[in-house]
């Protein structure tokens, strides 16, 4: 039996929709997601949790969908896992892909196999080429050659999965908001697609960082792509990206030329409507084979 621990965001719903059997559907508290869980449980009860998923027959997980590390508020713990919190609380304390192998060991020790949500529905993972009616130009493929190296140098410091680059500069990096606000910072506020991308105001606030140049002038995404990959070294069983047609219309909305995803590295939700949104549009798409030219 398999246990979905459900994050935020589409991407559980997309497994549920393409698995046979219903799964048991769990939750972090506090990260209510698209579905509604079966189950809800606190990370201070995380072995009571283990205990009563085997409990239930489960004998494998799938983590998906998004989830921000949470406070842990010792009075709470359980005795089930207070033999887990040294470990539970060094995980915490490292970046996020130290603290999802953490979390996954964890599982696994329990008896529990964790399975990639590409595995459970590898559709997600598109196949490689321009997949668009648009190609892209030499100075595209130059530039996902130096997004490709900001990406991993991110990865390798665990700080994001994504980046915008046009002519050969890095504009934005991904941070914890997510790409889809990066790509917001980017977007005119009168823009009509600002309003459907819902929640991402906020972020205009942080937009100065980005939005001037070196000497003040102001800066724009025109003609830049945005460049998503997972991180060299992460475990691919969790965490892997997630693109979907709200970034595909971020990325029209700032103006892009184009995105570019890493082969077996990006899941795509919708991939239909994604290259609607994108041939509409003009832009290219392109899963990219990691070091292609």
């Amino acid at each position: 039996m398999l246990a979905l621990i459900a994050g935020t965001g589409d991407l559980p719903p997309a497994l549920v929709a393409r698995l046979t059997v219903r799964p048991l559907i769990c939750a972090l508290d506090g990260f209510r997601p698209a579905i509604t869980p079966d189950l809800t449980f606190q990370i201070e009860h995380l072995g009571s949790f283990l205990n009563d998923l085997k409990s239930r027959g489960v004998t494998s997980v799938c983590m998906a969908g998004a989830v921000t590390r949470p406070p842990i508020d010792p009075t709470a713990i359980d005795d089930a896992t207070m033999p887990l919190v040294p470990r539970i609380m060094e995980a915490i304390a490292q970046g996020d892909d130290g603290a999802l192998r953490a979390i996954i060991a964890i599982f696994e020790e329990a008896g529990l196999k964790v399975q990639a949500a590409h595995e459970i529905a590898p559709d997600l993972l598109p196949e490689v080429g321009i997949l668009s009616r648009k190609p892209a130009t030499i100075d595209n493929r130059q530039d996902a050659v130096t997004a490709e190296q900001a990406v991993a140098q991110m990865g390798r410091e665990d700080v994001g999965q994504a980046c915008i680059v046009r002519n050969g500069r890095v504009l934005a990096r991904e941070g914890q908001a997510g790409t889809d606000a990066m790509l917001a910072q980017f977007v005119p506020s009168d823009d009509p697609i600002w309003a459907a991308v819902d929640g991402l105001g906020a972020v205009l606030g942080s937009a100065a960082e980005w939005l001037s140049g070196a000497e003040g002038e102001p800066v724009d995404a025109r003609g830049a792509i945005l460049f998503k990959a997972p991180k060299p070294t992460q475990d691919r069983r969790a965490d892997l990206p997630v693109i979907g047609p709200q970034t595909a219309r971020g990325a029209v909305a700032a103006g892009l030329a184009g995105i570019v995803i890493e082969q077996n590295g990006v899941m795509v939700l919708d991939i239909e409507e994604v290259l609607n949104v994108v041939d509409a549009a003009g832009l290219f798409f392109w899963v990219r084979p990691m070091g292609g030219a």
